[in-house]
């Protein structure tokens, strides 16, 4: 058997209700709407900018910080890994011929504005070139027996590419400049 809805009951002595009249104001027209939206797309404060340029300084000094302590999470790319740093810390145990290849070129070119005395500049271009054969064949070596070493140590199949090039140029770097900051003193090679 259906049932029907019970109708809402109707109370005849309740007072009529007067709807409200308009809203109390006049519509907008369109024009006034979009101007009122109307706002730039990047705030320009000075305050806004100040505050933009220092986050972004703040941010960048943790970064350079993280990177110069090591720290994974700020390196690159190139410097990221157990091998890397492995590579690093044993390259910054050892002495490298080419660490001085800049103080050697700078004490040659110091030597060839010598006036009036052609044999000091010669023979200082011929050291020159000497020594950079010897650090040419010191990273030659290096970058070989670090492959060596890391494929004892890491596994053949499991060795990183380029790890004899990035040991080369690192070593090729005087030791104060290189970053991520040698986290090993000279003669501490790693395991």
């Amino acid at each position: 058997m259906a049932k029907t809805p019970v109708s809402p009951s109707t109370n005849d002595d309740a007072v009529p209700e007067t709807p409200a009249v308009g809203k109390g104001r006049a519509t907008p027209t369109r024009a006034e709407r979009e101007a009122a939206r109307r706002r730039p797309l990047v705030a320009n404060t000075k305050e806004a900018k100040a505050a933009a340029r220092a986050e972004l300084n703040e941010r960048r000094a943790r970064a350079q910080a993280g990177m110069a302590a090591g720290d994974e999470r700020y390196l690159p790319v190139r410097d990221k890994g157990p091998q890397r740093r492995w590579v690093r810390d044993y390259v910054d145990a050892g002495w490298h011929p080419a660490e001085f290849v800049m103080a050697v070129m700078v004490l040659v070119i110091l030597a060839s504005l010598a006036p009036a005395n052609l044999a000091i500049a010669y023979w200082a271009y011929l050291v020159m070139m000497a020594y950079l054969l010897i650090a040419v064949g010191g990273m030659i070596l290096l970058g070989l027996r670090v492959k060596r070493k890391a494929a004892a140590k890491f596994g053949k199949e499991r060795m990183e590419k380029g790890l004899g090039w990035y040991a080369a140029m690192r070593a090729l770097q005087m030791r104060f400049m290189r970053l991520p900051k040698p986290q090993v003193k000279r003669g501490q090679y790693p395991d």
